[in-house]
C-alpha cells in the first residue's frame, strides 16, 4: 500500500490528455485580447485625465481639479492589492479561467459607468463620488486580472516558449495603452476643445465597456492551467490519504501525508521573503512604466505646454516601438535567460532618467524621442516579467503571492506616480521625482542581480 500511495503522490494521474497546440494558442489569444481591453480601460483614464477633471470636478481651481482626478487614479490602485489577494486565493482554489472571466466583466462595467456619469455641473459632488466608485471597481478587478494573467500564460506555455507566451501580457499592456492614446489623438484632431470637454472624452470609456461582450465570448472556451490542475489532484490525494490515516492509523501512509502536506501548507518564511523580493522588483519596473506609458503625454501638455494633438501623436509612435520590441524580448529571454534583459533595463533606466526628462519641451518630437527610448527599455520587462515571476514562486500559492506583492507594489509606486509627478513639478522640486525613479530601478537591479538565480527552462512544478 505504501508503494502505490507514493506513486499516486509523486505522479498524479492526468484527468485529461494534454491540451493541443491549437487549444493553447486559442487560450493565449483570448487571454491577450482580454488584457488589451483591460489595459485600455485602465490607461484611458490617464490619457483623458485633463478632460475628466473638467467634467466631473469643481472648476473653481483647475489645478486642484486635476490633482483630484489624479488622486482618484491613485485610489483605484489601492484596490488592486485587495483584488489581487481575493482573486489570487480564488484562482489557487477554483482555477485561473473563472477569474479571468469575472474580472474582465467587472473592469468593463467600471469603464462604462465612467462614460455615462453626469457632469459636475449637473449633479455636483455626486459626479466625483461615482467616478471614485467606478475606479475602485476597476482597481479591484484589475488586481485580479493582472495577477492571474501573469500566472496563467506561463503555466499553459511550452517550457521553451514560456517568456514568449508571457510577453503577450506586456504586448497587451502596450497595445491597450496605445489604443487609448490613439483615441486621444483621433478625438482631439476630430473634435474641437469644446466638444471634447462636453462629451468627446466619454467615447473611449463607452467603447471599452461594450467591447467586453466580444472578449467574453472569446474567453468562454479557454483551457484551464494544467499545472494548477496537477497541483489540485495532488492536494486531493493528500486529503484522501489523511482521511485513511485517521481511520486506519497506518504509520507508513502518515509519513507520506506528512510529505505531501508541504504542498498545501500556508507560505513559509522562505516564500514570504520571496514575496518581499517580488514587491521590490515590481517597484522598480512599475514606476517608470506608468509614467512613460500612461502619463507622458499629459505631463508634456500640462508641464511643457505641448499641443495636445501633437503630444498624443508622439506618444502613439513611442508606444509602437514598445509594442514591436516586447515579443522580441520574450524570444530573446527564452534564448539567453531572464536576468540579463532585466538588469539592462534597470541600470539603463537609472542612468537615463534625468537627461531624458530634461530633453522634453513643447515640441512633440522631443516627447517621441524621450518616450520611445524609455518604452524601448521597458520592453525588456514586458518580455520577461510573467515568466520570471512564475518561475520564482511555487504553484501551490503562486497566484496568492503574486496577487499580493505585485498589485501592492503597483498601487504604492505606479498609482501615485502621476500625482507625485504633477505635484513636485508644481513646486519646482521635480529633481526629487528623478531621484525617486533612480532609487526604485536600482532596487530592482539589486533583487535580480544578487538574490535571484537564472530560471530559464525549469519545470514550474519545481519553482521556488
Amino acid at each position: 500500500m505504501t508503494t502505490s500511495t507514493t506513486a499516486a503522490i509523486v505522479t498524479p494521474t492526468a484527468s485529461a490528455s494534454p491540451a493541443s497546440k491549437v487549444t493553447r494558442r486559442r487560450s493565449l489569444l483570448a487571454t491577450g485580447l482580454g488584457n488589451v481591453l483591460e489595459w485600455f480601460d485602465w490607461a484611458v483614464y490617464g490619457v483623458f485625465s485633463t478632460y475628466i477633471a473638467g467634467a466631473l470636478f469643481d472648476q473653481e481651481n483647475p489645478v486642484s481639479a486635476l490633482l483630484s482626478t489624479l488622486a482618484v487614479f491613485a485610489v483605484g490602485f489601492v484596490m488592486r492589492p485587495l483584488g489581487g489577494y481575493v482573486f489570487g486565493r480564488i484562482a489557487d482554489r477554483k482555477g485561473r479561467k473563472w477569474v479571468l472571466l469575472v474580472t474582465m466583466l467587472m473592469m468593463a462595467s467600471g469603464s462604462l459607468l465612467i462614460g455615462i456619469i453626469p457632469s459636475y455641473e449637473t449633479i455636483g459632488g455626486v459626479a466625483s463620488f461615482l467616478l471614485l466608485l467606478a475606479r475602485l471597481l476597476q482597481g479591484f478587478a484589475h488586481g485580479g486580472e493582472a495577477t492571474v494573467s501573469n500566472v496563467y500564460l506561463p503555466e499553459i506555455a511550452p517550457r521553451h516558449r514560456r517568456a514568449f507566451y508571457g510577453s503577450a501580457i506586456g504586448f497587451a499592456m502596450g497595445l491597450g495603452t496605445m489604443v487609448a492614446i490613439l483615441f486621444g489623438s483621433v478625438l482631439t484632431n476630430m473634435f474641437d476643445s469644446m466638444v471634447m470637454k462636453e462629451w468627446g472624452w466619454r467615447l473611449p470609456f463607452i467603447f471599452g465597456g461594450l467591447l467586453a461582450v466580444v472578449v467574453l465570448w472569446l474567453r468562454r472556451n479557454m483551457m484551464e492551467s494544467e499545472v494548477h490542475e496537477a497541483h489540485v489532484e495532488i492536494s486531493q490525494t493528500a486529503k484522501t490519504l489523511d482521511d485513511i490515516t485517521l481511520t486506519q492509523g497506518n504509520t507508513a501512509v502518515t509519513a507520506e501525508v506528512s510529505k505531501v502536506s508541504v504542498v498545501v501548507e500556508w507560505p513559509n518564511r522562505k516564500t514570504f521573503i520571496k514575496a518581499v523580493e517580488v514587491f521590490f522588483y515590481m517597484a522598480g519596473t512599475t514606476l517608470p512604466y506608468y509614467i512613460w506609458s500612461s502619463y507622458a503625454a499629459t505631463y508634456a501638455i500640462t508641464q511643457k505646454d505641448m499641443d495636445p494633438a501633437g503630444a498624443f501623436t508622439a506618444s502613439l509612435g513611442a508606444m509602437a516601438v514598445n509594442l514591436v520590441l516586447v515579443p522580441i524580448m520574450g524570444l530573446v529571454a527564452d534564448k539567453i535567460g531572464r536576468r540579463i534583459p532585466v538588469l539592462v533595463y534597470a541600470l539603463a533606466t537609472a542612468a537615463l532618467t534625468v537627461p531624458v526628462f530634461a530633453m522634453i519641451n513643447d515640441n512633440p518630437w522631443t516627447l517621441f524621442i524621450a518616450q520611445a527610448l524609455m518604452m524601448g527599455l521597458s520592453a525588456c520587462i514586458g518580455g520577461t516579467q510573467p515568466a520570471m515571476l512564475a518561475e520564482q514562486v511555487p504553484t501551490r500559492y503562486r497566484a496568492l503571492i503574486m496577487g499580493t506583492a505585485m498589485p501592492l507594489a503597483v498601487a504604492l509606486f505606479g498609482g501615485t506616480a502621476p500625482y507625485l509627478n504633477t505635484w513636485l513639478a508644481s513646486i519646482d522640486m521635480f529633481w526629487l521625482f528623478d531621484g525617486y525613479i533612480i532609487a526604485m530601478t536600482l532596487g530592482t537591479a539589486i533583487v535580480v542581480g544578487f538574490r535571484w538565480k537564472e530560471t530559464k527552462g525549469i519545470r514550474l512544478a519545481e519553482a521556488g
